[in-house]
């Protein structure tokens, strides 16, 4: 599948990072090289995000696959030593991104950012430690794949319920939402008791 992706027996791709409202939390792009067989693209590559100033090591890949639209996953974080940054693109269909900085003493504390994310754009959203994590899907049979900086423990789970009125989020729903049993009972945002701290 590589064959026709080279020039000069090197691959070319070229690596696009734009900091969102919330400058931690980065949309990213990478290229695709078709051809009439498809497409190959390099998604990820540890020295290019490197020195792109994406230095964040990842320790697992885990995918999700929506089948209803409007499909609510979140709000999720875990609190250290178990804190996950994540890496999260689309493979099929399309989502709202939501990011929620929970830093303490951060100018944006509280406030969040979303980003479209869609396997026609071929983009992914970087998420730092420190934010509250979820989406929605926009389109049926999504499928989300996305690497983390840690694995996952029960006990370290943290969470806010999606639609917190003080938080405002605009997820871009337009009817009823599915969530899991688990996701709506999750507490409101003035319960939470955030164990990250803003470090400028």
């Amino acid at each position: 599948m590589h064959g026709g992706f080279f020039q000069n027996g090197k691959l070319r791709s070229v690596l696009t990072i734009q900091e969102l409202r919330i400058p931690e939390v980065k949309l990213i792009t990478v290229d695709r090289f078709g051809d009439d067989r498809g497409f190959f693209s390099e998604t990820y590559h540890r020295q290019r995000f490197f020195d792109a100033g994406i230095t964040t090591e990842f320790l697992q890949d885990n995918q999700s696959f929506s089948e209803a639209v409007f499909t609510v996953r979140g709000l999720h974080m875990q609190a250290p030593p178990f804190a996950q940054a994540k890496l999260v693109r689309v493979t099929r269909g399309r989502i709202r991104d939501i990011c929620v900085d929970v830093r303490c003493g951060s100018p944006s504390f509280g406030q969040w950012v979303s980003a479209e994310i869609s396997a026609r754009q071929w983009n992914q959203i970087y998420v730092p430690a420190g934010f509250l994590h979820g989406f929605v899907t926009l389109e049926p049979d999504t499928e989300v794949q996305y690497k983390v900086s840690a694995h996952y423990d029960r006990a370290s789970e943290l969470g806010v319920l999606w639609n917190d009125p003080v938080l405002k989020i605009d997820w871009g729903i337009s009817g009823a939402a599915a969530l899991s049993s688990k996701d709506a009972a999750l507490p409101a945002f003035h319960e939470l008791q955030s164990p990250f701290v803003y470090n400028p």
